[in-house]
């Protein structure tokens, strides 16, 4: 590979410092949308319960029965 008309080779240690920075900048990168993921899925599970409490709640008036006790 040449680079500005000299001859320049890549060395192991090349290597491993671009592949720690690219480790560095992705794992960087994971950890602010891991409390994104982490904060929208607590969300979304609230809202699934309150949902599923409110359509029981209405089964359940649907199926119960009225009685009426008069004196």
């Amino acid at each position: 590979m040449e680079q500005n008309g000299s001859d320049r080779r890549i060395s192991k240690d090349d290597l491993e410092r671009r592949f720690k920075a690219l480790q560095n900048d992705l794992q960087g990168k994971v950890e602010n949308k891991k409390q994104t993921l982490v904060a929208a899925a607590g969300a979304g599970a609230a809202v699934l319960i309150i949902v599923s409490y409110l359509f029981g709640r209405r089964r359940g008036a649907r199926r119960a029965t009225r009685v009426e006790f008069r004196r």
